[in-house]
């Protein structure tokens, strides 16, 4: 054995670290697309079955919040409200737990990477947990429990915009604040829902500039007259799924060599590789988020001879996402050079140790610590690089977009036709709700999901 005592302390660390390096990652790139691909094809039970499978082998005991989402929200389109809100609970107790921590594994971060830690959510998240879950009992006909999920988005939104004091991008939620704006009304509490809309409102003002998604121009949701009316929610499209991007930085040097790749597994050989040969690169691993296409673009709604009502979008999901790890790109790469430094510099010791324990064992011009010496450098640097991978954890299936229509129907059954289109306005799918109920000044609820 040429690196005498020295090579075992450098293989331990590689073996430790390359064990450790794709640690609580969630779910795997093809198995988001089998998700994706269940849920385009509106097939919610086999979507809950993959998902309940993979809970042990991808999501794990850190991604537990992820879990509880992905089933939640597709318990949720399967129409198992009672499920939904059980899994949505877990996942909300679960984020409160770690959002809360004063203890965080900053430490473990800088030497590995952000996977090590348990996935708490993003603002958007937590707020679209309570958003569901309010519609999860909206659904099951429990408006004094819908109420009080939306008291909690209220009282998070609340509690986030004053920690954040307006500085960042997502500080507050238009949708769940015009969702809130009907649930008050839906229950007479009209100084409530004027209060919630002027929230609304408000929000949609700086949604139209961060996230082009202008307020709607509904009326205020009135309870009177002879009629009542339906609203459709529309969960259009797949979320974006956010990738691993690395740039190199020479040591010692202020070069950036691009490289990427949207496979996190060749990536991590490829930096591997390339660190271990060159020897003096520092890989910077950082998140970045893309949009996969879907080809439905709205929806409309009709009921029998009344005029048809176009769904408006309410909530650019992919907008906010995209824009709200953008706003903190900046902080995760500091970071990620920092951690980066440090694995270069923990390399660089552990190739020491080697060449030291080598030329105490074999003389410092032999042979063994020539060509053993360089190997360990390399093995050891190439270790450092392959661990360096961004934190591609997200909430996989919500949808891209949500929409709403709100028509005003007359008093009793009807059939409700849905025709989902394209971009060019041609019908891509349809439909129909059968023998949907209208009361007299009431709404009544109905959504669908796709992801086509």
């Amino acid at each position: 054995m040429p690196f005498g005592k020295a090579a075992p302390t450098s293989c331990t660390v590689g073996a430790a670290l390359f064990l450790l390096c794709g640690c609580g990652s969630g779910p795997s790139g093809s198995s988001k697309k089998q998700i994706n691909t269940l849920l385009a094809q509106q097939n919610f039970s086999a979507a809950e079955q993959f998902v309940d499978g993979l809970k042990e082998s991808e999501y794990k005991k850190k991604n537990m919040v992820l879990f509880y989402l992905d089933k939640g929200l597709i318990e949720h389109h399967e129409g198992k409200y009672k499920e939904s809100d059980q899994s949505l609970d877990a996942a909300e107790k679960r984020m409160e737990e770690l959002f809360t921590k004063s203890v965080t594994k900053t430490a473990g971060m800088l030497v590995l990477n952000d996977n090590t830690v348990d996935y708490a959510g993003e603002p958007y998240e937590r707020a679209l947990t309570n958003v569901f879950r309010a519609l999860n009992f909206v659904f099951l006909n429990q408006p004094e429990e819908a109420l009080v999920e939306s008291r909690k988005v209220e009282q998070f939104l609340q509690e986030l915009n004053d920690r954040l004091g307006g500085k960042k991008v997502y500080k507050d939620d238009a949708f769940a604040r015009y969702l809130d704006s009907l649930l008050y009304a839906d229950e007479g509490k009209m100084d409530d829902a004027r209060i919630s809309m002027e929230a609304a409102t408000q929000a949609y003002a700086w949604y139209a500039k961060d996230y082009n998604t202008p307020e709607p121009r509904f009326e205020f949701p009135k309870n009177e007259g002879p009629h009542g009316e339906l609203v459709f929610v529309h969960y259009n499209g797949i979320a974006p799924r956010k990738i691993s991007k690395t740039f190199q930085i020479a040591w010692g040097q202020a070069i950036a060599l691009a490289q990427q790749s949207n496979d996190p597994d060749k990536q991590q050989f490829e930096n591997g590789l390339r660190a271990g040969i060159l020897g003096h690169a520092i890989t910077v691993s950082y998140p970045e988020y893309v949009q996969d296409p879907f080809t439905i673009a709205g929806s409309e709604v009709k009921a029998g001879e009344e005029a048809p009502g176009e769904t408006v979008l309410m909530e650019d999901v992919s907008a906010i996402a995209t824009k709200t790890l953008a706003d903190r790109n900046a902080l995760i790469k500091t970071r990620a050079i920092a951690r980066a430094t440090i694995k270069f510099v923990i390399a660089e010791a552990v190739a020491k140790a080697a060449k030291d324990a080598c030329a105490r064992q074999y003389g410092a011009n032999s042979w063994q610590c020539l060509v053993g010496g360089g190997a360990a450098r390399m093995t050891a640097h190439g270790v450092a690089a392959a661990t360096e991978v961004a934190d591609t954890r997200s909430w996989t299936t919500l949808p891209s977009q949500i929409r709403m229509a709100r028509l005003k129907l007359p008093v009793g059954k009807h059939d409700v036709r849905v025709d989902f289109k394209n971009a060019a306005g041609g019908v891509v799918s349809s439909h129909v709700f059968k023998d949907v109920q209208i009361r007299k000044s009431k709404r009544t609820y109905l959504s669908l999901r796709t992801a086509l």
